[in-house]
């Protein structure tokens, strides 16, 4: 039956994110009857979720509204008949980032927060966590929808669904969104105008254009694309793909594809802000603290105009309109990470992948992509396969299922390398890999080189 009041839910309430969830709960107030919000963290978050609790409560204050602002660092009384559980956290916080990309660099790989070795620590790291909330949910918030934005969200949501079962669950992204906004500006229409058709994993995906006379614009922004240098999402350094093969490929590629069709040149770069300690996450430390002195401010009452600097852009968009389209059942077309269903003729039935989908009361329903080219099937093919054996390696802690994941990574050479930066990484993440306890004492010891 459907709840007159709302209680939501977000863990990692202490992110700098988490104004823009709240001005898109604000934007949305005569959609949503929200009763309460819970902001949880961990005891190393405290500080964080204080002031941005505070700010939250500013906001909801500012704007006229009665709703209960809670913080709390106990998940467990957060949780208790909640409606919709958003998360948001990063195990480690932003030195295990930092780490993520360092690390790799130094042996002259490509660092990437969700791409290469980088992406498959964080899950590594992730996973654990994410099964003992949706263990909780399950026991104190069984109806609940988790709403997941943690990456890597693909790899997160594919675990929920598989070894947390548990079917409730939605994974998100911005960047789909933000694709969809920048390429609606290159060719002058409005966004409501136009079909965007995504198809593949999350950070992944391609997708094709179309208008609502069923022309196929794809092309035309194709070309559009080619005559813009504007990066389209902030957090990543734009690089101008191949004009040949994107034409031949006849769909659009996410951005996150440039270290992948582009890997090289994206390496170079990222190896001039390694010499100069300039990383993406030790910019983005920087801006963050920038941002939390912007947020202890009292008279601050709306979200800062900086966080677009953070590469948050739209995220509240995305999270609000689907629990507003669940609630609702408003069917808005959004792209989301859920169960194939057979969408993607190409992947596993029973496998999560980002795809166009209808967002009804009962959850998402993907929108048939059918066969993809042969480029993008070879690629998204072995992507997957990675993913599941990153996603089992971070379940059982099987040093030989994660060595695996590393070799089939395309962005990580095979041989000793793999080996020698997947050791490296597993002490210097030991904190947050209990389950890895085994091979980390065998490398550690010199057992395992």
């Amino acid at each position: 039956m459907k709840k007159d009041r709302l209680k939501i839910v977000t863990i990692g309430g202490g992110s700098s994110y988490t104004p823009e969830l709240i001005e898109g709960y604000i934007k949305r107030k005569d959609e949503l009857p929200i009763k309460e919000i819970w902001l949880v963290d961990i005891e190393e978050g405290k500080e964080k979720l204080e002031i941005v609790g505070n700010l939250a409560k500013r906001m909801v204050e500012n704007a006229g509204l009665d709703w209960e602002i809670h913080l709390t660092l106990d998940r467990r009384e957060a949780l208790k008949d909640a409606d919709f559980v958003s998360t948001q956290f990063r195990v480690g916080l932003l030195d295990a980032r930092i780490k993520d990309e360092r690390i790799p660099l130094s042996h002259g790989l490509i660092g990437q927060e969700t791409n290469g070795a980088g992406g498959m620590f964080k899950a590594f790291r992730t996973v654990p966590v994410i099964l003992d909330i949706v263990k909780d949910m399950k026991e104190l918030c069984p109806d609940a929808w988790l709403v997941n934005f943690t990456n890597p969200s693909g790899m997160i949501t594919e675990a929920v669904l598989k070894y947390g079962n548990f079917e409730k669950v939605v994974g998100l992204c911005n960047v789909p969104i933000n694709h969809i906004m920048h390429e609606s500006k290159l060719i002058e229409k409005n966004p409501d105008d136009l079909f965007f058709h995504f198809a593949g994993l999350n950070h992944h995906h391609w997708h094709k254009v179309y208008d609502k006379e069923g022309n196929d614009l794809t092309e035309l922004v194709i070309e559009k694309m080619f005559n813009s240098n504007e990066p389209i999402v902030k957090n990543i350094r734009y690089i101008p793909f191949f004009k040949e093969q994107i034409r031949d490929l006849g769909m659009l590629p996410c951005s996150y594809h440039q270290y992948y069709y582009l890997q090289d040149d994206m390496l170079k770069k990222e190896l001039e802000e390694y010499a100069k300690n300039e990383t993406r996450a030790e910019k983005v430390k920087k801006v963050e603290a920038e941002l939390f002195e912007l947020y202890k401010d009292p008279n601050l009452k709306e979200k800062p105009a900086q966080l677009s600097q953070r590469g948050g852009t739209y995220y509240s968009d995305a999270a609000c309109e689907l629990i507003s389209s669940i609630y609702n059942d408003k069917r808005s077309t959004m792209v989301v990470s859920t169960r194939n269903n057979g969408a993607l003729a190409d992947l596993p039935y029973d496998c999560a992948v980002e795809v166009s989908s209808i967002i009804t009361a009962s959850g998402p329903k993907p929108i048939n992509f059918g066969k993809l080219p042969t480029a993008a099937r070879g690629l998204v093919q072995v992507m997957k396969a990675m993913e599941e054996l990153t996603i089992e390696a971070a379940v059982t802690g099987n040093y030989g299922t994660a060595l695996q994941a590393f070799i089939l990574n395309p962005l990580v050479p095979g041989g000793q390398i793999a080996r020698t930066v997947l050791n490296e990484m597993l002490v210097a993440h030991k904190k947050h890999l209990p389950q890895f306890a085994e091979a980390i004492e065998k490398i550690e010891k010199g057992e395992l080189k």
